[in-house]
């Protein structure tokens, strides 16, 4: 009585094939993680910008402005000016960003007195190596009435 072992195995091209779906699907995840770090500081200086927006148009809240009273105040005027300043978002990279915060005042209504304040905060955020993205802006705008 003769026993007949079968052997079996993978060829070669099955070996090649499932390599490259590995291959594949491991350059797949760890794209897919890039994109994801890269949102997520595009996201992190994007909060920063805005904060920033934010704070110059706070500057202009805080000036005063009455043309009511004797003499009349008036530190807003009909204005620009630029800032600028360094983003706040030191958990997205070890580098410094430098952002361009530009002001305005543009008198919208002389009775009732009313004025517009606009910030455009313009950013680039670095990319890997020399590589810069954007011109990004963030902009607030709103309106003042005297003495508030």
């Amino acid at each position: 009585m003769t026993v007949k072992k079968t052997v079996s195995g993978f060829t070669l091209i099955e070996v090649a094939l499932s390599l490259a779906i590995v291959g594949l699907t491991s350059g797949a995840i760890l794209y897919g993680y890039l994109a994801n770090a890269d949102k997520a500081r595009w996201s992190a200086y994007s909060l920063s910008a805005q904060s920033l927006a934010l704070e110059g148009v706070e500057q202009l809240r805080a000036a005063q402005w009455n043309p009511q009273a004797w003499p009349p105040v008036d530190e807003l005027g009909n204005t620009n000016f630029v800032q600028i300043e360094q983003l706040d978002a030191s958990g997205a990279s070890g580098q410094q960003v430098l952002a361009t915060n530009y002001i305005s005042v543009i008198t919208v209504s002389t009775n009732p007195p009313l004025k517009q304040l606009r910030t455009d905060c313009v950013w680039m955020m670095p990319g890997r190596g020399a590589k810069k993205y954007g011109p990004f802006t963030n902009t607030v705008i709103t309106t003042r009435a005297t003495d508030q």
